[in-house]
């Protein structure tokens, strides 16, 4: 696996386990890990993770917000099943954040700021005022303090964390759309080549891939370009 393929992390957004496995077939010897979110998870239920951590590792995306209890419990129980990265909403505060890195064990642990489909009109709509990068800076601040190992935040946004925390916290980046395709409901984005420029870590790159008539062709296509 080259050093940009191991940046990559393949977003399982398919609705059956067996299209999900299909993937991880044909892509798990090119690409860092494979990413279960909310469609898959909620389709298959947790019984798919354990399939793809035979042969892959797995970066759980539930966007865990919750009580604190629940979300402690929730992340131990992640651990159990040998998820490598896993999610929770930073604006569930400090005290559920300390709630999920007290649980973690070997399990990475990061924090959302603000998702790659909202923009500052949807800032506002929630009551905040402040400009996005001011509140995923805030967000991240917080997520440090109480123990998180990463965030996942928009690639407009890499540059603004990495020069506050260094290469003290993972920098996970979706909003990725390589040259050739369509934004979809993606409002702050970047092609491939400029979120790694820009100092992300890893990024998570889903309909490119998994929406294209050979999926194959479409990862080696962004490999390229990243080469």
């Amino acid at each position: 696996m080259t050093k940009q393929a191991n940046k990559i992390i393949v977003a399982l957004d398919v609705p059956s386990q067996k299209e999900a496995m299909q993937l991880v077939t044909d892509l798990h010897s090119s690409v860092a890990m494979f990413k279960v979110g909310l469609q898959l998870y909620t389709a298959a239920g947790a019984g798919v993770v354990g399939g793809i951590s035979f042969v892959s590792r797995i970066f759980l995306d539930l966007k865990l917000h919750d009580i604190p209890n629940t979300v402690g419990k929730a992340v131990e129980s992640a651990g159990t099943r040998g998820v490598e990265m896993l999610t929770i909403h930073l604006s569930g505060g400090s005290e559920m954040i300390r709630a999920a890195t007290a649980a973690k064990g070997k399990t990475l642990i990061l924090g959302v700021t603000v998702l790659t489909s909202a923009n500052e009109q949807t800032l506002r709509e929630t009551g905040i005022s402040d400009t996005i990068e001011e509140h995923v800076l805030r967000l991240a601040k917080m997520g440090f303090e109480n123990g998180i190992d990463g965030v996942v935040a928009s690639p407009h946004e890499i540059k603004a964390v990495r020069a506050e925390f260094g290469n003290r916290i993972k920098i996970v980046v979706p909003g990725i759309r390589p040259t050739w395709a369509e934004a979809g409901d993606q409002k702050r984005f970047m092609t491939p080549r400029e979120a790694i420029e820009a100092g992300a870590d890893y990024l998570v790159i889903g309909r490119p891939i998994t929406a294209a008539k050979n999926p194959r062709e479409a990862l080696e296509k962004i490999l390229q370009e990243l080469e």
